[in-house]
């Protein structure tokens, strides 16, 4: 049985972006208390993610769009308050402080560090515990609290530098992958799966859907039982015809039944459940490899609760 590192940072806690926030630092705290409580830390290799360097995020972003997140950073930096503190908005629901940057950088870095140990065969598969999230976040835009796609870096760090020809990518937060799907679509070494709330934010589904999608659309108060009979019917079939030599999850946990941030009804035996089958593929076709990133999930304890199923099963794999 090989060994699943987990991943985080500092810097990833001091991204806020308002009092009240969802997307706040608790969530990593929350997480990291759940692993403690429950003696699960101990069967995880931690290690601190670096940050990345802005010509990684370039391979997947706008120039542009990166320029501009960088020069709102530098504006925040010079006046740092910890009393007053300072916010830059990128939409409705999104804005940066003077952390934000390295806190965008270092959730990148850690998928990248992450998928390098697992490809060089250090760790079987690896959880990346960070923040912001990234899987909104398209080729040219920031938004849904997500910055740089953390998970469309790594993928095609994997695909471009690290030369695998195929690789797979799970996306099941309650919430579509629009920024993954904008990234990756028409790749055809790369296939995305996923399942998402329908009609619900950010109302974004491709149609028709590139021919390396399939991103099925549930309706509000789905329950367990029918993901998995999309999970076996559909996503199972499309990744062993894919044959994926490497697979990354987009790992959110807001379709649980006591989140307030979408209306599933997933339980924690349910992403358990999903994440068993994914390592069932990645054992006949990936030699185990798979690398996870945090997404959504904004009820603290169920967070918690289906972060640590998520991580058993990783590690029972």
């Amino acid at each position: 049985m090989g060994k699943t590192g987990f991943y985080t940072s500092e810097k990833c806690h001091l991204h806020e972006m308002g009092q009240g926030h969802p997307e706040c630092p608790q969530r990593l705290d929350a997480i990291a208390d759940r692993l403690l409580i429950t003696g699960l830390d101990v069967a995880l290799e931690m290690r601190q993610a670096p940050m990345a360097l802005e010509q990684d995020v370039l391979t997947v972003h706008d120039p542009l769009m990166v320029a501009d997140l960088k020069t709102k950073a530098e504006r925040l930096s010079v006046d740092v308050s910890v009393s007053s503190p300072q916010y830059v908005h990128i939409d409705p629901d999104t804005s940066m402080n003077a952390f934000t940057w390295q806190a965008a950088l270092s959730s990148v870095g850690a998928a990248l560090a992450a998928t390098d140990a697992v490809i060089d065969g250090e760790l079987e598969n690896a959880f990346c515990c960070v923040r912001p999230p990234g899987h909104h976040a398209t080729r040219s835009q920031a938004m849904g609290f997500c910055f740089f796609n953390n998970v469309a870096v790594a993928a095609k760090h994997a695909l471009d530098a690290r030369g695998l020809e195929r690789i797979a990518v799970v996306d099941f937060d309650v919430h579509h992958g629009n920024g993954t799907e904008d990234i990756l679509a028409g790749d055809e070494r790369a296939l995305m799966v996923s399942f998402f709330q329908h009609p619900f934010y950010p109302y974004s589904v491709l149609n028709p859907a590139p021919s390396n999608m399939l991103n099925v659309p549930l309706t509000a108060y789905t329950k367990g039982d029918e993901v998995k009979r999309v999970v076996l019917e559909q996503w199972v079939p499309r990744l062993e015809a894919h044959r994926p030599q490497m697979i990354f999850i987009s790992a959110g946990f807001d379709g649980h039944r006591d989140d307030e941030m979408g209306q599933m009804l997933l339980k924690e035996a349910d992403y358990h459940w999903i994440t068993a089958q994914i390592v069932k593929v990645a054992q006949k076709y990936a030699h185990g490899r798979i690398v996870s990133c945090l997404e959504g999930g904004y009820d603290l304890r169920s967070l918690g609760t289906s972060v640590e199923a998520h991580l058993r099963a990783l590690i029972d794999g």
